[in-house]
């Protein structure tokens, strides 16, 4: 059996939730052999996962048992990963913890953000999937136990998580950044006003200025954290759409000695 990409272009069922009685009838209508589940918020309960007789697979955007749960994007680029990738298991009542019938691996770019890397790997779990489900439905796969006690979790995303503390590494902010695009953002405070950091640059020089201070060097304005300078290369000030730091200096020449806040 081949699948191809219009094999797989009915419309997507996304009820709020499966747990109601008209949701279990509809899907028992449809008499599934097997069901399919992407970015979905909810763990199936064992009344939905016992109706179709080979089961519901998920497509999972991380090389599991690393980074269950619901940001596994983000929480691959704050770790400093190199490589991500995507995972096909077999849904079990748990959160992320059924059998894995294939993975994939992805490297990670230097400039990559969390939107980028989920185009790739939604690209990458489709594929993987039009060629893992016959394998799956012509019974010539062997689910793999995960390993459990290597697994690790992640929980949704808050607006609080874009905040920036400038005492971490300017490493972990340039990665926060990128985590944290497009929603809901790196951000801090200036003057009482919020400031999204859009793109930053890393640079490895040591400054005895408290973190959170801005500072004028040869290559354009940075701010001293707990470990190295973040030059500021683009960023958002409230009301405003995204600009360049330099201009945003030119127009403002206090920012520069000024301390931004948490």
């Amino acid at each position: 059996m081949k699948l191809a990409a219009q094999d797989l272009s009915l419309p997507v069922w996304q009820p709020d939730s499966l747990r109601g009685r008209s949701a279990l009838t509809y899907l028992r209508s449809l008499r599934p052999d097997c069901g399919v589940v992407v970015a979905y918020g909810e763990i199936l309960p064992r009344t939905v996962l016992d109706l179709a007789p080979k089961g519901f697979l998920n497509v999972h955007a991380s090389l599991l048992p690393k980074y269950r749960g619901a940001s596994p994007i983000s929480a691959a680029i704050l770790a400093g990963e190199v490589q991500t990738g995507v995972t096909i298991m077999l849904l079990d009542p748990g959160m992320d913890t059924g059998p894995i019938l294939a993975q994939e691996s992805l490297a990670i770019e230097p400039c990559d953000t969390r939107a980028t890397l989920e185009v790739k790997l939604a690209d990458l779990g489709a594929s993987l999937l039009l060629r893992t489900l016959p394998e799956w439905l012509a019974e010539r796969l062997v689910p793999r136990a995960q390993e459990h006690t290597q697994a690790t979790y992640t929980r949704a995303i808050d607006r609080e998580d874009g905040l920036i503390d400038w005492r971490s590494s300017a490493a972990d902010i340039e990665r926060l950044t990128r985590a944290m695009h497009p929603w809901p953002g790196a951000y801090c405070y200036w003057e009482g006003k919020l400031i999204k950091v859009l793109r930053v640059q890393v640079i490895e020089a040591a400054s005895l200025a408290l973190p959170g201070t801005v500072l004028r060097l040869k290559e354009g304005v940075a701010v001293a954290t707990g470990q190295g300078l973040l030059r500021l290369v683009a960023i958002q000030p409230e009301g405003h759409g995204p600009m360049s730091a330099d201009d945003f200096v030119r127009g403002r020449p206090q920012f520069v000695g000024s301390s931004l806040q948490p």
